[in-house]
């Protein structure tokens, strides 16, 4: 299930749940809202940049330990071995 960001459209007549922008956890056939939750003012979906972190999965460690090499750029056509 996606997860949408919303604002509202006119941030004079809104509260402070949708003048800074709210997320929905909503279903594909579900409808996209039109009013605020909680105050019923108009909103927009906004784009929203997606969330992709850092793995904390130690990928260097099992990469090493099944036989992957890293490398470091150190010139024009010259790297050197990590690991």
């Amino acid at each position: 299930m996606p997860i949408y960001e919303f604002i509202a459209k006119d941030p004079n007549k809104s509260c402070p749940v949708c003048r800074q922008g709210f997320e929905l956890l909503l279903r594909v056939n579900q409808c996209m809202p039109a009013l605020c939750p909680d105050c019923g003012v108009p909103v927009r979906k906004c784009i929203s940049v997606p969330n992709v972190g850092v793995s904390v999965s130690n990928f260097d460690d099992r990469a090493k330990s099944t036989g992957f090499h890293k490398l470091k750029k150190t010139g024009q056509g010259e790297y050197e071995k990590l690991y």
